[in-house]
């Protein structure tokens, strides 16, 4: 139980700002998360040709992630729920830290699909953490801003770090990557578990902030629960309209992220006949206007809520128009500048980025004892694109030889995403739980 500061009682009209240190820490666990991911597409073209990888087996060996990352969202979210944000985030990024150190003693196509099946399981938790700290932390006219700024480190982590992971690359070999970015998440694990506490039970916390928090909607009092998630609870996120049209959304929208994380400097590399620290640096350019977009996105959002817009329309408007700028990314095949391309790439990123606050529409639509499980189920389905985009795109490579084909897929892709939020997901607004419908019919 926490200790009220006597600060908070003498007074309680100036609020504490700990939130916003919580935000932080997400931020740069959100960063390492994607330096994580994306890791391996730095040293794709090493790697493949080192060990004699076909076009479609790095597809296959892109998509390892994200067949366990996605089927142990379930999994996650209930571990989030049982244990809570503090705990599991701990173990979760101390775990793919220490996996992701071994992929750089992989040598054969068995042992580094193990590995990335094993750095995906360990970072399930990950973002239905983030979502679960966000819905605690934060009061709903926040909760957008808040959003984009942990994603945005997903971004700023890209744009600059990868120039240095394609160092690496060149001045050592590939396996370094992995041994660098491993270490680095160790490191940070230590101070998550160090650092990280509930707003119910954080001593650094005044009243006035804590009310703040309640009164805006956030989950102030969430704690991890002593009785498990029933199957009637889980069946019952897949039974609202709202719930299965986010899902659809987050598919597409993470199919264009996708193509950004695993083919895009293979794409550069080999279709544009790039050097490697060439690469390196222009593909910093698409990573920023993520960023941009992703800031974009949660400032418009909350700024729409604050001057009187509907949560519906402050959500789905920067989405949907963040899923229309990753539809042109398809014009890049009619482009034959190189500098156009980039361009052209760093809109469709921008896009993606935008609509990235569809992950603060869990935090608005779950049930408010769900919304870890929620937010598991949200990211399982989103990242079934995280196995079929990649495992797609080396087949069209192979088959084709170009990746003609590949930018019309995610073009279309994230045109189904446009038609989920404008006709399926309708009003968003907080759905009650299964124990809060049986009280009242109880009442």
């Amino acid at each position: 139980m926490r200790s009220v500061n006597q600060s908070s009682i003498s007074n309680p009209q100036k609020r504490t700002k700990k939130r916003w240190f919580m935000l932080m820490l997400l931020f740069i666990l959100t960063a390492i998360n994607y330096l994580d991911r994306t890791n391996m597409a730095v040293a794709a073209p090493s790697m493949s040709a080192e060990l004699g990888f076909s076009a479609t087996t790095m597809g296959l060996l892109f998509s390892a992630f994200a067949w366990a990352y996605g089927f142990m969202q379930i999994p996650g979210g209930l571990f989030i729920e049982r244990f809570g944000s503090h705990i599991a985030y701990t173990i979760s990024l101390f775990l793919w830290s220490l996996f992701t150190i071994t992929m750089g003693f992989g040598r054969s196509f068995a042992s580094l699909f193990g590995i990335r099946l094993a750095i995906g399981a360990a970072e399930a938790p990950a973002f239905p953490t983030n979502s679960r700290v966000v819905a605690s932390w934060f009061p709903n006219q926040e909760r957008a801003m808040a959003t984009a700024i942990y994603t945005a480190g997903e971004f700023i982590g890209l744009a600059f770090l990868t120039p240095v992971l394609f160092w690496i690359l060149n001045t050592y070999t590939w396996h370094y990557i992995f041994y660098v970015t491993g270490i680095i998440g160790i490191i940070a694990s230590v101070f998550w578990y160090l650092l990280y506490r509930e707003p119910n039970e954080c001593t650094d916390v005044n009243e006035a902030e804590l009310t703040y928090i309640r009164e805006g909607g956030g989950l102030a009092d969430a704690a991890p629960k002593t009785s498990k998630i029933t199957w009637a609870q889980l069946i019952d996120l897949f039974k609202h309209r709202q719930l299965l049209g986010v899902y659809l959304g987050q598919f597409a929208n993470t199919s264009t992220m996708y193509f950004f994380l695993t083919w895009f400097p293979t794409y550069l590399v080999v279709a544009k006949q790039m050097p490697m620290l060439k690469a390196g640096f222009y593909a910093v350019i698409p990573y920023i206007g993520a960023l941009f977009g992703v800031l974009l996105g949660g400032f418009w959002s909350d700024s729409m809520l604050k001057h009187g817009a509907s949560l519906s329309k402050a959500r789905k408007t920067p989405i949907i128009c963040g899923l229309i700028c990753s539809m042109t990314i398809m014009a890049a095949n009619y482009a034959d500048s190189l500098d156009t391309v980039i361009v052209i790439m760093a809109i469709a990123f921008f896009g993606q980025g935008m609509a990235a606050i569809v992950w603060s529409t869990v935090g608005d639509i779950a049930p408010a004892d769900s919304v870890g499980v929620a937010g598991g189920v949200f990211n399982f389905i989103g990242n079934m694109a995280g196995i079929i985009t990649p495992i797609v795109i080396g087949i069209i490579v192979q088959s084709t030889g170009s990746f003609v084909g590949a930018m019309i897929f995610i073009s279309c892709v994230a045109a189904i995403g446009v038609f989920s939020f404008i006709f399926i997901v309708g009003d968003i607004h907080r759905i009650k739980s299964i124990a809060a419908i049986s009280e009242k019919e109880a009442d």
